[in-house]
Order: C-alpha cells, then structure tokens, then sequence
C-alpha cells in the first residue's frame, strides 16, 4: 500500500469523524441557551451546520468509497 493511499484512507475516516461533530454542533447550538442568544438566532446558525453536514456525508461516502473499496493499478 502507497503512502498516498494511506493518507486518503486517514482523511476519509477524518471527514466521518468531522461530520458527527458539525451534527452534534448543530443539535447543541439549536437546542442549548448557554450562549444567551434568542431562537431565530439560534436557527439561523444551525441550519446552515445541519445543511454543510448533509454536504460532508456525501463527500465522505465518496471517498471512503474511493479509497476503501475501488481497485488500484497498483493493488493488482
């Protein structure tokens, strides 16, 4: 296995990790009051975390994809 591969591999597993984070942030801005700001506030910050979550699950399904399960020139 190439180095390159190697370091896709990490950075796909990354981008999963990243996802549950930018979910979890959206949830805990939406629904905690430790910042004092008021509903609409709060809205108009997680829904544009929930949208780029829904974006980054796609990506990562791609190259975890591409990185795990696709055949290489090299792998043969």
């Amino acid at each position: 296995m190439n180095s390159r591969r190697m370091y896709d591999r990490i950075f796909a597993i990354f981008g999963t990790i990243m996802v549950f984070f930018y979910f979890g942030l959206a949830i805990f801005v939406l629904t905690n009051d430790i910042f004092n700001i008021d509903k609409a506030m709060r809205i108009i910050l997680a829904v544009p975390l929930f949208i780029y979550a829904i974006y980054r699950v796609f990506v990562s399904y791609e190259k975890i994809r591409d990185s795990f399960f696709s055949k290489d020139a090299s792998d043969e």
